[in-house]
């Protein structure tokens, strides 16, 4: 998932995005044990996704924060 595309969504639409990728990675994992994952950079990549979704967020509710004690 783009940047771009997550700065495009709300903070509970974020959260909701950021839970179903840790429930993908931890399914990846089952899937690496058992030996049924042939791509394991998937891992890497939904583990970068989940980084990238969670510094929007934490940008997001930062900048909320400032703007309610800034009134």
């Amino acid at each position: 998932m783009k940047s771009a595309e997550i700065r495009a969504m709300s903070i509970s639409e974020i959260e909701n995005e950021i839970t179903d990728a840790r429930h993908e990675l931890l399914n990846l994992r089952f899937q690496t044990i058992t030996g049924q994952l042939t791509d394991t950079s998937q891992i890497r990549v939904v583990r970068r996704d989940i980084a990238r979704m969670e510094t929007i967020l934490r940008e997001k509710q930062r900048a909320e924060m400032a703007e309610e004690s800034e009134a």
